[in-house]
């Protein structure tokens, strides 16, 4: 700045003023400065504008938002509309929390680090009202915002309209994208092309978000004529001007080739870019992604998974717990799975609330979450959930969370008996053993037999065993022996035993000790423990032809670990022998 710009800013601030709008508007932003705040302290409204501009964009000035807040609030004050706009804007944002003149404040606080606090829409409302009433188009359409998406009290959707047809009326950009958003919440299907005419002039302005919203318009047909190419290149443009959404469907739109020639690398890409940019639906497809590939990367997943959780994405943090649970990509970590089931279950996710169910059932959890479990379980069964019914039933049987009843287990097993397979298998065993319910063994084959065909596998061998034995109705030894090798082909180890003891015995069937012994090595060696007192005695006495009393006390040993008196005896006969 020249000696002679000083001289008359000092002797005219208008002047200065003048002068430095031309040195700015020829990139002399360092000199325009010290000119405009001359003119600024003299009291010129544009003046403190502009300097609360230089100071908010780093124009030839460092930058400081306590600085330019505190120059746009004297500029409001002194009615500057675009600086009320602007302040409304800031408070809205969150970038500045409180009102201050500067008057005392101590120069280390000029320069402070900023950072965003919680928006306060009351100082914004007014400000806005300022900006609006005194014709800022700008301003007009902050105050629809406001009156959109403020608090309750503040909030009045017709004004907002009316807010927003004169700013867009006047060409703002921000009032065309709030007149179509407003029209589209009114759902009227005559206002569909004025929807896509307000989006597309936000849009030719350049906003990103007009720009994403157009491009929806077009790959859905609405008020325009749909097209796929067209939609790609807004989903690009909006993309690339840095909006998460745009990023994310662009990315989608690449990998799936529906808008698009298929480029998985580039999606990939694109998704990277919305999840680092906060967008957690994106953050949560790539966990997806990495685990579901030939080669899972769940290290990777992990990341990615957590990125979201800590957003509050349920899905992900269900996801998450599930890596803890098994050790995949992160060490293995019971409690820390819990934590983020908790996270997950608490926000309403149901299969997390199953999930965290099943962990507590089994002994894992806090304190706590025995009783969540129950109220969620109950909650949902009051209303018909028959799943959750069954869940419940469990906790009352158990006494997770809720004190231990088997009236109660049995009531709610029964509803959800209704349609879930293994509370019918459940229930038919309440009836069969009398618990919570009168014994019925009539009901309790009925039961059976419903879960049975539902594909329950315990449930085909309790029907087989009354069957054999004709409790709850005829016998039917030739449908239970069905039964029972359905069940053992499905790898059942008590109905293997089931059908070693009736070719030993020949209740049904030819006696067969080959087959007998056949099927009790089968089931011994799923660790059923009277097959391998079983399976002992035919190998050490050769009862089948095969004699091997080496393998049959080792298999009687097997039997007596698990605490079989007769497979004691036998290896007291051996020692004695």
């Amino acid at each position: 700045m020249t000696i002679l710009d000083r001289l008359t800013g000092l002797a005219f601030p208008a002047a200065a003023l003048r002068r430095a709008i031309q040195l700015s508007d020829s990139g002399k932003a360092a000199e325009a400065f010290p000119l405009m705040a001359t003119a600024a302290r003299a009291g010129i409204a544009d003046a403190e504008y502009r300097v609360a501009r230089c100071y908010l964009e780093g124009s030839g000035v460092p930058p400081s938002r306590m600085e330019g807040a505190r120059w746009l609030l004297r500029a409001a004050n002194h009615g500057n509309a675009d600086a009320q706009a602007l302040l409304a804007a800031l408070y809205v944002t969150g970038l500045v929390t409180a009102e201050t003149d500067g008057e005392g404040a101590g120069s280390e606080h000029l320069f402070k680090r900023d950072s965003a606090g919680e928006p306060n829409f009351t100082a914004a409302f007014g400000f806005a009202t300022k900006a609006a009433e005194a014709g800022s188009a700008t301003g007009q359409a902050i105050l629809g915002y406001i009156l959109t998406s403020g608090p309750e009290p503040l909030r009045n959707a017709d004004a907002a309209h009316g807010w927003y047809e004169n700013s867009a009326s006047a060409g703002c950009a921000e009032g065309c994208l709030g007149l179509a958003l407003s029209l589209a919440r009114r759902g009227r299907q005559e206002d569909r092309a004025r929807i896509a005419s307000e989006v597309r002039r936000a849009a030719d302005a350049g906003l990103p978000t007009a720009i994403y919203l157009l491009a929806v318009l077009s790959e859905n047909g609405l008020g325009v004529t749909r097209d796929m190419a067209a939609a790609a290149r807004l989903y690009q443009a909006a993309a690339e001007k840095g909006l998460p959404s745009a990023q994310f469907r662009l990315g989608l739109a690449l990998i799936d080739g529906a808008l698009v020639d298929q480029e998985i690398a580039a999606g990939e890409a694109w998704l990277r870019r919305a999840a680092l940019a906060g967008n957690v639906e994106a953050a949560y497809l790539l966990g997806d992604r990495y685990v579901k590939t030939q080669r899972p990367d769940f290290a990777e997943a992990a990341n990615w998974y957590r990125r979201a959780a800590e957003a509050g994405h349920q899905a992900a943090a269900r996801a998450l717990a599930s890596l803890y649970l098994t050790g995949n990509g992160v060490a293995e970590d019971v409690e820390e799975g819990a934590r983020w089931l908790r996270a997950s279950a608490n926000g309403g996710n149901q299969e997390a609330q199953i999930d965290l169910a099943n962990l507590v059932l089994g002994g894992a959890g806090e304190t706590d979450d025995g009783a969540s479990v129950a109220g969620w379980f109950e909650a949902a069964a009051s209303s018909g959930d028959l799943i959750a019914a069954f869940n419940l039933g469990l906790c009352f049987a158990k006494g997770v969370g809720v004190r231990q009843d088997e009236g109660q287990a049995a009531h709610w097993l029964r509803r959800a008996a209704e349609g879930v397979a293994e509370a019918q298998y459940m229930y038919a065993r309440l009836l069969q053993d009398g618990r919570g319910v009168a014994a019925d063994p009539t009901q309790a084959r009925v039961w059976f037999a419903r879960a049975a065909e539902a594909g329950v596998l315990d449930a085909r061998v309790a029907l087989a065993e009354m069957l054999l034995n004709g409790r709850g109705g005829t016998r039917e030894p030739t449908a239970a022996i069905q039964l029972f090798e359905r069940a053992a082909v499905d790898g059942h180890a008590g109905a293997m035993f089931a059908l070693g003891a009736l070719y030993g015995a020949g209740h049904g069937l030819s006696v067969d000790q080959t087959a007998a012994q056949r099927w009790y090595a089968a089931a011994a060696g799923r660790g059923h423990s009277q097959a391998q007192l079983m399976l002992g005695r035919y190998l050490s006495k050769g009862l089948a032809g095969e004699y091997d009393p080496a393998a049959g006390r080792l298999w009687l040993e097997r039997a007596a670990a698990h605490g079989i008196s007769e497979a004691v005896d036998e290896l007291s006969e051996f020692a004695s022998g």
